[in-house]
């Protein structure tokens, strides 16, 4: 059984990085600048565009709202590289109070229903 952090990593954080990285671009930004904002490779933007990578959730309109908010930030220069982690913590919160995360996991690794690894939004989890 896989713990719920790798279920993040594998598919919640890619997923946030796909809705910014669209957001980004809509916004006017080039790959070769949202790969330099987000610390990750141009490879990695063409894969999130063509949603060869990131595109296996779907986020209620709150957390695309956050995403698009941040994306402006960006775009404005009122946040920068050194946002990307408090926000992306911040999201995936939001997301884990959803308890996607507990419905991702059951999903991904046939969890018994009584399970309680994740414990929803009453975890501890990041």
């Amino acid at each position: 059984m896989r713990p719920p952090c790798e279920v993040v990593v594998w598919y919640v954080i890619p997923s946030i990085r796909s809705d910014l990285t669209k957001e980004l671009l809509n916004l006017g930004m080039t790959q070769k600048q949202v790969s330099a904002v987000l610390d990750i490779t141009q490879p990695a933007i063409s894969q999130y565009i063509s949603d060869k990578r990131g595109h296996g959730i779907k986020f209620e309109p709150e957390i695309h709202d956050m995403i698009n908010e941040f994306a402006k930030d960006l775009v404005d220069g009122k946040a920068d590289h050194r946002d990307i982690i408090p926000k992306m913590c911040e999201i995936c919160r939001k997301i884990k109070a959803e308890e996607v995360i507990c419905q991702l996991h059951h999903e991904k690794d046939k969890l018994p229903t009584n399970c309680t690894a994740c414990m929803g939004s009453n975890s501890n989890l990041c």
